[in-house]
């Protein structure tokens, strides 16, 4: 099955390298930075591998990249949105994504979805988290966190089989094992929905969900679970008996 008309629109690959980019905040003096934003489209047919594309890399290799991290995908319908909002002409790739995509957004794509796209075989493992860096890269201060606040955040696909992908190609879903769990439904629930330790759960058993993201759900359903100091010291919550007696 198709995914709607979804096709890769471009493919953008880059390494970290230093640049200077112009201040935020009405800070004085331009500072060097490290970024694997320099990515550039790619015509083509380009081979993915398990970590990233031939030629790509992340300067940030605790927070970004990895197998569960290996392509950063982007939606094209969203640049319409972004650019009416900062009144900006962003060009493909703008979002640090490796895959600009078009014929999809976050509540077309869940967790676990399994992919085709040229003989490469992808997983979809998890939506992405903005960091500062895209405020910075844009020079739009807030960029990041609107982002994060509108949900159109983008999401990550790790590789299940490597191949040769070319811009232009569609994309073929071969296997949606979890449909309720769309990107749009993950990204409620992480930044909106934060009490929901039920819902927590779910997505927890989900085996394609990322690493990074099932230690962030296990600490937060740890920290709620256990009754907090002002609880005990107040007897609203009985603390349990450990002396064995």
């Amino acid at each position: 099955m198709t995914l709607h008309v979804a096709k890769i629109l471009s493919i953008q690959v880059g390494k970290p390298a230093s640049v200077d980019s112009p201040p935020l905040n009405h800070q004085v003096e331009k500072r060097s930075w490290i970024t694997g934003f320099l990515k550039q489209p790619v015509a083509g047919l380009i081979h993915l591998r398990r970590l990233n594309f031939d030629g790509d890399g992340q300067a940030d290799g605790i927070h970004h990249g990895g197998p569960d991290k290996a392509v950063c995908v982007y939606s094209h319908d969203h640049y319409a949105f972004w650019m009416n909002e900062y009144n900006v002409d962003f060009p493909l790739g703008a979002f640090g994504e490796n895959l600009t995509l078009t014929g999809l957004a976050e509540s077309d794509v869940c967790v676990g979805d399994v992919w085709e796209m040229g003989t490469a075989k992808t997983e979809v493992s998890q939506p992405r988290q903005p960091c500062w860096k895209l405020s910075r890269w844009c020079n739009i201060n807030d960029l990041a966190v609107r982002v994060q606040q509108t949900g159109k955040t983008g999401w990550y696909l790790r590789v299940l089989a490597e191949g040769t992908v070319e811009a232009g190609m569609p994309i073929r879903l071969i296997k949606r094992p979890h449909p309720d769990w769309s990107i749009a439904a993950a990204n409620t629930l992480m930044h909106d929905e934060q009490d929901d330790l039920l819902s927590a759960g779910r997505l927890l058993r989900i085996p394609a969900l990322s690493e990074s993201w099932r230690q962030t759900l296990l600490r937060r359903t740890h920290k709620q679970a256990q009754p907090s100091f002002e609880q005990r010291l107040f007897g609203t919550v009985t603390p349990t008996d450990t002396t064995g007696s």
